[in-house]
């Protein structure tokens, strides 16, 4: 099962950027843990800031891939685009987002993304990703 999880914008700042919100633990050491517990996933991982590169990638994967676990930061809330790349592909998509975003500002309660997505995951930390694999791998496995 090859699962792909695609991180957005300012999320390659995890461990560095306000701690307080985010924890302190870097992605990649997080991806490491990840990859040791579930050895018989392939997790494929891509981040970028840029939201083209961001859509290039969820054409790829969502082609490739079994399923996509998807946070795509400060685009949840803006970005039509990415909606219309999820929209587009045959694989389904886990949002996730670190931070409660219902708890924060006003404008993060909107997405963009959780309309087309399979479902979402908000603020249980970098445990939301796992949890969505798990659901994947759960309701891609063939006796479900």
């Amino acid at each position: 099962m090859k699962i792909a999880i695609l991180n957005g914008p300012n999320l390659n700042l995890l461990g560095k950027r306000e701690p307080e919100v985010y924890g302190h633990q870097t992605f990649e050491d997080y991806l490491t843990s990840l990859r040791s517990r579930y050895p018989e996933v392939d997790i494929q991982y891509y981040q970028s800031n840029v939201e083209g590169e961001l859509i290039n990638e969820i054409q790829r994967q969502g082609f490739e891939a079994d399923g996509i676990i998807f946070n795509p930061g400060g685009y949840t809330h803006t970005s039509v685009a990415l909606r219309d790349a999820v929209s587009a592909i045959p694989a389904p998509v886990i949002e996730v987002h670190i931070s409660n975003v219902h708890a924060r500002e006003d404008f993060r309660q909107i997405s963009y993304i959780s309309g087309v997505a399979k479902g979402t995951i908000a603020g249980l930390g970098l445990q939301g990703y796992e949890l969505a694999l798990l659901h994947l791998k759960q309701s891609l496995s063939p006796s479900s």
